[in-house]
C-alpha cells in the first residue's frame, strides 16, 4: 500500500460528490439510477471483460505483455494484473459514472464499464503498487443519509491491514462476493479464450489455479494466434489493417501435411458471431470470421451506433477481409467467402455487402496460371477437374484454381463467371501446343466425358494437332495413325500439303477423339482417306500447272507397301516424257509393250512407259497396285449403270448386250495390227484377264471379235478348222500361233452365233455371204442361217437395223435377186413351182419343214427380215384335177397306220384324185402333176382339223403327205408313206 493516508485524493472526491448531492438533490437519484442502469443493462455479465480489458491496458502503457490472474480467497473473488499501476485519473474514473480516464490506445483503463463488478458485490476494493481505492455502499448510505445510492460515486480509502500486491502483479482487484464463487469462476473460465484472441496485450491469464496464455508467429498485421489451455491449444489465423483485426479459428486435429492447412492446422469458417469492439457487442455477423474493430458504440457497448460514424470503420474492416483471406492457404480460400444467408443484422447487412465488394475487386482467390486474381475477374470451371485447369491455367484468363459445381456456386456470389465447355473449347482455337499436351487435355476431357460432366456435342470443335504441324478445329473425320502406318509412311504424309486431310498427330492421338468422331487406322485407310484421293485425283492437273506433285507421289507409293492402293490409279508418277497417271503408264520392259502399237506409247499416245528410276526402287506389286501397267488391265463394275468406263465402242456393245455387270480388259484398241496373236496369248496367260475374255456377254470377247485382226481380218471372219458345219459361209482360220480355245474365246466362230446375242452389224455379214456368189454354201446351212435370221428379228428387243438384202440364197443353191423370190410358207407349194423360186429356212420339230407354221413363226420372220412376200400371198395356183372326197375313218390302210403310231385320226378327210394337177398363172396354165395340195386356207386347226381342203394323189407318198399334215405329224410323213406301203410293224420298229 502507498505510504500517504490519501494517495489519490479520496477526500476530496468524495466531498465533491457529496457537495453536488447537497446542492441538487435529484442528483443522487441520477446517480443512482445511472449506476442501476449500467449494472442491469450495458455491463451486466461484462465482470471478466471490463477486468480483462483494464489489465490489457495496463500493458499496453507498460509496453510489456500482460498478465491477469483470478483467485477466490476469504470470500472474495480477487483480479491481480501486472503493467501501469492505479493512478489520479483512474482513481477519478472509478468514481465517475460518466467518464473514463482511458488514453488513446487503450480499450477500457478504468471507465464506467467497472461498474461490471456490482453484479457480484456491493464492496469492491482496488489495490495498486501506487495505493488503492475502496468502494461501499454501506458506507455511502451513511455518509449520504439516503437509502438508495450509487456504489461508486464514493472512493474510500482501504482499511489499515489491507493487504499488499500479491508479488508479481501491480494491481489487483478485491470483490466480496455476493454471489456462489463457483458460479463467477465457471462464467470467467467460458470468457478466457475469447479474451485473450481479443485483447493482444494479455499474454496469461490464471483462473484458480488453471492458465491459459497467448502466442503469436508471423509479423505486426498479422499471422497464427495460439491459445494453450489447460484442455489443450487452438489457433486463429488472424489479420490486422485499417485498424481492424479479422480473425479466423484454425483447426489443429488434421495431420501437418494436409494440403491447405495453416501451420498443421485447417481453417474453420465460422457460421455464426457478433462484432468485437474488441469486446462483444450484441451485433450479431454471419461472416466466416471474427471482427475486432473500433466501431463507435452506445455507452452500454452492446449496440453499434449506427450512421456515418460508423460507416467509415465498417468500409475500412471490409478493405482488410481479403488481406485474411489471402493469408488462408490457396485450397481452403473460398472458404471464407459469406455463404449466402439472410443477415443477422443491419450491420451484418452493411458489412456483408462490403466484404462482397472487396473480394469481387481485390485478388485473392488462387489463379491457375499463379498468383492471385479479383472475383470479378475469375473464371471457374463449374466441372471437378483439377486435372484439366492445370492445362488450362495459361489459356484462359483469370481461370482460378478452384473447380467444381460448389466452387463454381461459391465465387459466383464475388462476381467470378463459370466458364462452359463451348467456352474452353472456342479458348482453345488457335493456341500451340506440343502434342503431348493436347494428349494430356485429352485425358481429363475424357474422364469429365466419363463422369457426365461434359457433353461430347459440345466438344465438336475441339482443336486437333495434326502430324503436319497444323492444328484444325474438330476431330470428326481425321485419321488416327495406328503402328504401321508410322512405320510405314507417316514421315512423308506428315508433310503432305493436302487440303482436307486431317491426320492426327501420334503424341495426341487419343480414344476421346475417337469418340468425337475421329476414326483409327493405317494405311488402308489412310489410302482410302477422300482428301488423299481428291489429292491424286488432281495429282496429274497440279503436275501440268506446274505443282511439285512428287512427295504425294512417294507417300502414296510408301502406303501402298501396306495398304490396298487400287482406286488410286490418277496418282501422277514421272514418265519417260513427264509425269503421267499411273493407270496410264506400263512397267519398263513389260511384255504389253510388245503387242501395243509404237505410236500409241509416248509423250503423244495413250500410255507413256514408267521412269526406270521409280521402276527399280518400288515393288513392282505395288506399282501395279496403282495401276501401272505390266499386262492388260481390267475394269470392274459389279453394278453398272451405262456405258461409261471408256472402252473401246462400248456403246455398240451396250446397246448388243444390255449387260448387270462390267468384267472387261481395257486398251485393246492400242494392239499394234500385227500382234493381235500375241495379245491373246498374253490374255491368257493370266487368270483375271483370260477371265475377261471368257465373260458370257463380255465386252473384251465381243471387241476381239470384231476388231481384232487374224490373217488381216477379224475372228469373227473365221471358223474353226473342225468347224465344217460352217464351210463355204466362212473360211477356216489360218495359223496364227493360238491354241483351239483361245482362238475360240478370240471370237473365231465353231458355230451360228445365238439369235439372242446376234446383233444387226452380224445379222447383215451373214446375208452378204449367203449373197456372194463365189461361196459355196450348203442348203443345210442357208436354210439354218434364214432361220436364225428370221429369229433375231425376232428375238430383237430394239428396232432392227438390217436391211433387206438385194440379193439372196434360193432352195437350189443359186444365189437370185430378191425381187423374183418368195418365201416358201406351205410345202405343197414345192410341186408347182422350181425351188429357184424359192426362199426357205429349216423348220423345227414342232413345225413343217420348209414352213408349214401354223402360227406363222419361221417363213413369217424370214420374210419380214428380207422383205420379201410369202408363196402363198403371190403363186396364183390351184387344183385343176376331179377327186372324190374319202373321210379319213374310211381309209383302213391310213386308221392302221394311225394305230400303230398311237395317233388320233383327225377330223374331216382328204380328196383323192387318181392323177392330182394344178394348175394357174404361175405355171403357164399348164396342168402340173402334184401328190398333194391344199387349197383354201394354208393352216390347220390346233385339232389337227385342216382349215383348207386337203387334196391327195392316190398314193402312198400323196395320203401320207396329207395325213402327216392334217394330223400334226409332219415331220414323220416318210414313216407314214413307207407304213402305208407296207403296214407291218417291223416297217416302224426296224
Amino acid at each position: 500500500m502507498s505510504s500517504l493516508p490519501d494517495a489519490f485524493g479520496l477526500e476530496r472526491l468524495r466531498a465533491a460528490a457529496l457537495r453536488t448531492w447537497r446542492d441538487s438533490p435529484t442528483r443522487l437519484t441520477e446517480d443512482t439510477n445511472a449506476e442501476r442502469d449500467l449494472r442491469a443493462g450495458g455491463y451486466r455479465d461484462r465482470l471478466l471483460v471490463e477486468l480483462a480489458q483494464n489489465a490489457a491496458d495496463a500493458a499496453a502503457l507498460a509496453g510489456v505483455p500482460g498478465q491477469l490472474r483470478v483467485t477466490v480467497a476469504d470470500g472474495e473473488l480477487r483480479v491481480a494484473n501486472t503493467g501501469a499501476p492505479l493512478d489520479d485519473a483512474g482513481v477519478a474514473a472509478l468514481a465517475s459514472l460518466r467518464a473514463s480516464a482511458k488514453p488513446a490506445g487503450t480499450v477500457g483503463r478504468f471507465g464506467v464499464g467497472f461498474a461490471a463488478v456490482l453484479a457480484v458485490t456491493s464492496e469492491p476494493r482496488i489495490v495498486s503498487r501506487t495505493g488503492g481505492v475502496a468502494f461501499s455502499a454501506e458506507r455511502t448510505r451513511t455518509a449520504a443519509a439516503a437509502e438508495d445510492v450509487p456504489v461508486l460515486r464514493l472512493p474510500w480509502e482501504p482499511d489499515a491491514g489491507e493487504p499488499p500486491v500479491p508479488d508479481g502483479f501491480d494491481t489487483e482487484v478485491r470483490l466480496p462476493l455476493t454471489v456462489p464463487p463457483g458460479d463467477v469462476l465457471a462464467a470467467i473460465t467460458a470468457e478466457v479464450p475469447d479474451l485473450l484472441l481479443a485483447l493482444p496485450w494479455l499474454a496469461r491469464v490464471e483462473v484458480d489455479g488453471r492458465t491459459w496464455s497467448r502466442s503469436a508467429s508471423g509479423s505486426d498485421t498479422g499471422g497464427l494466434v495460439t491459445l494453450s489451455a489447460p484442455e489443450g491449444a487452438a489457433q486463429w489465423l488472424t489479420h490486422a489493417e485499417h485498424g481492424v483485426v479479422w480473425a479466423v479459428p484454425v483447426d489443429v486435429s488434421l495431420p501437418r501435411d494436409t494440403e491447405g492447412t495453416v501451420d498443421g492446422g485447417m481453417p474453420v469458417p465460422r457460421a455464426e458471431d457478433v462484432l468485437h469492439t474488441p469486446t462483444p457487442t450484441d451485433e450479431r455477423l454471419s461472416l466466416p470470421a471474427r471482427l475486432f474493430a473500433p466501431v463507435p458504440v452506445e455507452p452500454s457497448r452492446r449496440r453499434v451506433l449506427t450512421g456515418e460514424a460508423a460507416r467509415p470503420v465498417l468500409a475500412a474492416a471490409a478493405r482488410a477481409y481479403p488481406g485474411l483471406v489471402r493469408r488462408v492457404p490457396a485450397p481452403n480460400r473460398q472458404v471464407m467467402v459469406p455463404s449466402a444467408q439472410f443477415p443477422m443484422s443491419e450491420v451484418d447487412s452493411e458489412l456483408r455487402d462490403l466484404v462482397m465488394a472487396q473480394l469481387s475487386e481485390q485478388d485473392w482467390i488462387p489463379a491457375a496460371a499463379g498468383g492471385d486474381v479479383a472475383g470479378g475477374r475469375a473464371r471457374v470451371l463449374p466441372v471437378d477437374a483439377p486435372e484439366l485447369v492445370d492445362l488450362l491455367a495459361d489459356v484462359i484468363p483469370g481461370l482460378v484454381v478452384a473447380c467444381g459445381h460448389d466452387a463454381a456456386r461459391s465465387l459466383d456470389t464475388v462476381g467470378a463467371s463459370a466458364i462452359g465447355v463451348a467456352e474452353v473449347v472456342e479458348a482453345l482455337a488457335g493456341i500451340d501446343r506440343e502434342p503431348a499436351w493436347w494428349h494430356g487435355l485429352y485425358d481429363a476431357l475424357l474422364a469429365a466425358v466419363d463422369r457426365r460432366q461434359f457433353d461430347p456435342v459440345e466438344l465438336g470443335a475441339l482443336p486437333v494437332p495434326l502430324a503436319d504441324g497444323r492444328t484444325v478445329p474438330g476431330p470428326r473425320g481425321a485419321l488416327l495413325p495406328d503402328s504401321a502406318l508410322q512405320e510405314s509412311g507417316l514421315p512423308e504424309v506428315a508433310g503432305l500439303d493436302v487440303v482436307g486431310l486431317h491426320l492426327v498427330h501420334p503424341g495426341a492421338a487419343h480414344p476421346l477423339l475417337e469418340r468425337l468422331g475421329s476414326h483409327r487406322g493405317g494405311p488402308a485407310e489412310l489410302l482410302e482417306a477422300p482428301a488423299l484421293r481428291e489429292a491424286v485425283e488432281r495429282s496429274a492437273e497440279d503436275a501440268a500447272s506446274g505443282v511439285d506433285v512428287g512427295p504425294l507421289a512417294d507417300a502414296v507409293l510408301r502406303l501402298a507397301r501396306e495398304g490396298d492402293a487400287s482406286g488410286l490409279g490418277a496418282l501422277a508418277l514421272p514418265a519417260r516424257s513427264g509425269r503421267r497417271r499411273a493407270d496410264e503408264l506400263v512397267l519398263p520392259g513389260a511384255p504389253v509393250l510388245d503387242v501395243f502399237d509404237p505410236e500409241a506409247v509416248g509423250e503423244d499416245g495413250a500410255l507413256d512407259v514408267l521412269d526406270e528410276s521409280v521402276a527399280e526402287s518400288h515393288d513392282s506389286t505395288v506399282l501395279t497396285g496403282l495401276g501401272v501397267l505390266d499386262s492388260f488391265a481390267l475394269v470392274v463394275d459389279d453394278d453398272p449403270t451405262g456405258a461409261e468406263h471408256d472402252l473401246p465402242d462400248e456403246s455398240a456393245w451396250w446397246e448388243a448386250a444390255a449387260p448387270s455387270r462390267v468384267y472387261a480388259v481395257r486398251d485393246l484398241d492400242l494392239v499394234a495390227d500385227d500382234a493381235w496373236p500375241a495379245a491373246v496369248r498374253l490374255l491368257a496367260q493370266r487368270p483375271e484377264t483370260w477371265r475377261a475374255l471368257t465373260e458370257p456377254g463380255g465386252h473384251t470377247a465381243w471387241w476381239l471379235a470384231r476388231f481384232a485382226l487374224f490373217g488381216g481380218h477379224a475372228p469373227m471372219d473365221w471358223r474353226m478348222p473342225g468347224a465344217s458345219g460352217l464351210a463355204g459361209l466362212f473360211d477356216p482360220v489360218p495359223d496364227v500361233g493360238l491354241a483351239p480355245e483361245q482362238l475360240v474365246a478370240a471370237g473365231v466362230r465353231s458355230a451360228l452365233p445365238d439369235s439372242s446375242t446376234m446383233d444387226s452389224e452380224e445379222a447383215a455379214d451373214l446375208c452378204d455371204r449367203l449373197a456372194d456368189q463365189d461361196r459355196e454354201v450348203s442348203l443345210g446351212l442357208t436354210l439354218r442361217v434364214h432361220r436364225l435370221l428370221g429369229e433375231h428379228r425376232r428375238s430383237a428387243t430394239g428396232p432392227v437395223h438390217l436391211d433387206p438384202p438385194d440379193r439372196v440364197r434360193t432352195l437350189d443353191g443359186a444365189v437370185a435377186d430378191a425381187d423374183d423370190v418368195a418365201v416358201l410358207d406351205r410345202p405343197w407349194l414345192l410341186g408347182a413351182a422350181p425351188p429357184a423360186r424359192f426362199v426357205a429356212c429349216a423348220g423345227g420339230d414342232d413345225a413343217r419343214a420348209g414352213s408349214g407354221d401354223p402360227d406363222g413363226t419361221a417363213a413369217s420372220l424370214l420374210a419380214e427380215a428380207f422383205d420379201l412376200p410369202l408363196a402363198t400371198a403371190v403363186l396364183d395356183v390351184d387344183v385343176s384335177s376331179e377327186g372324190e372326197f374319202a373321210p379319213w375313218t374310211e381309209l383302213p390302210a391310213v386308221a392302221e397306220v394311225a394305230e400303230l403310231l398311237g395317233a388320233a385320226l383327225p377330223e374331216g378327210g382328204v380328196v383323192v384324185h387318181e392323177r392330182l394337177t394344178v394348175a394357174g398363172a404361175d405355171t403357164g396354165e399348164a396342168a402340173v402333176v402334184v401328190s398333194w395340195w391344199c387349197s383354201g386356207s394354208a393352216g390347220i386347226g390346233d385339232t389337227g382339223s385342216v382349215g383348207g381342203v386337203l387334196h391327195a394323189a392316190d398314193t402312198s407318198d400323196g395320203l401320207a403327205r396329207a395325213f402327216a399334215w392334217a394330223a400334226g405329224l409332219w415331220p414323220r410323213r416318210w414313216e407314214i408313206a413307207a407304213l402305208l406301203d407296207d403296214p407291218d410293224p417291223r416297217t416302224l420298229l426296224a
